[in-house]
């Protein structure tokens, strides 16, 4: 799977996100956030490179429990994860860039 552009309608669970298979990228954020907007072509130039990896857009907000299992304060908030074991992290990237702590975790 490559870059996803729309965010999930419901937010998987904790529990379905440690156990997928392979690397995941959760994106948390929302539709109408600026930052998120500004981040996306950024985002889609580095998944270009990683149609293995399974990319999950959350629509975070108050009271969603899989953005606060993950302490998401800032959005977007981009998380690489393996076996459910957290690899990277970035918050409000702008440019490919700021991706590159992603972009490490992806290659290992």
């Amino acid at each position: 799977m490559a870059y996803r552009e729309a965010y999930e309608v419901v937010e998987p669970a904790r529990a379905d996100v440690d156990a997928a298979p392979g690397t995941v990228l959760l994106e948390f954020g929302a539709p109408w956030c600026g930052h998120c907007r500004a981040a996306q072509p950024a985002l889609r130039a580095l998944l270009a490179g990683y149609s293995d990896v399974i990319h999950v857009k959350v629509e975070d907000g108050r009271g969603k429990p899989l953005g606060r299992a993950f302490g998401v304060k800032l959005w977007p908030t981009l998380v690489v994860l393996r076996a459910g074991e957290e690899l990277a992290r970035v918050v409000r990237p702008v440019s490919i860039e700021d991706l590159a702590p992603l972009a490490a975790a992806l290659d290992e």
